[in-house]
């Protein structure tokens, strides 16, 4: 694979000049982890094949609900992405995937790419957990609001799980998506 190639040192030293964590895995694997503020940290393979950089994130387990409506969300995001794509699984879990040229690698490329996922994954993760997992988001709200528990990590979701926000689950369907209906 890549036994005599400069592309470890390549990868290591973006790695290291970029103050990410990382370890390496094997003779051409690495785990990154990159830190966020909606999912607090993504862990990112980069995989050295023959001909490419192979690179793999994942995101969130499958959703428990609107499964439709979130492979339909994720296939319209990933038509304006760049060198990454949402995908799934066999049992649904949600995980960003690309494949580089190992010509195309450079340290600035290894920086898009790693920002591409940070910034996907990031950016996308509470939409995606309200269309998964809003029923849970709500169910969740509620018990806390009835036992005076805390609801700071959850604030992101209260335009649509506080009894007073205008979708809340008096206003919408079954499942928790609203329509255009």
């Amino acid at each position: 694979m890549v036994n005599d190639s400069p592309l470890p040192a390549v990868i290591e030293s973006t790695l290291d000049l970029r103050g990410v964590e990382w370890e390496r895995t094997g003779e051409s694997s690495y785990v990154v982890t990159l830190p966020g503020t909606h999912k607090l940290k993504t862990v990112c393979n980069l995989v050295v094949g023959d001909h490419t950089l192979r690179v793999e994130a994942f995101v969130m387990r499958q959703p428990d609900e609107n499964r439709e409506a979130l492979w339909a969300w994720l296939l319209q995001r990933n038509a304006r992405m760049y060198g990454v794509a949402f995908s799934i699984d066999a049992v649904g879990d949600v995980y960003l995937v690309g494949r580089v040229s190992l010509h195309a690698i450079t340290p600035e490329e290894i920086d898009r790419l790693l920002g591409a996922v940070l910034t996907y994954a990031d950016e996308s993760f509470d939409s995606m957990l309200e269309i998964g997992f809003g029923s849970a988001i709500r169910r969740e709200w509620a018990w806390r609001v009835s036992r005076g528990e805390s609801l700071e990590n959850l604030k992101a979701f209260a335009h649509f799980a506080a009894p007073s926000a205008p979708d809340s689950p008096a206003d919408q369907p079954a499942g928790g998506v609203v329509t255009d209906e």
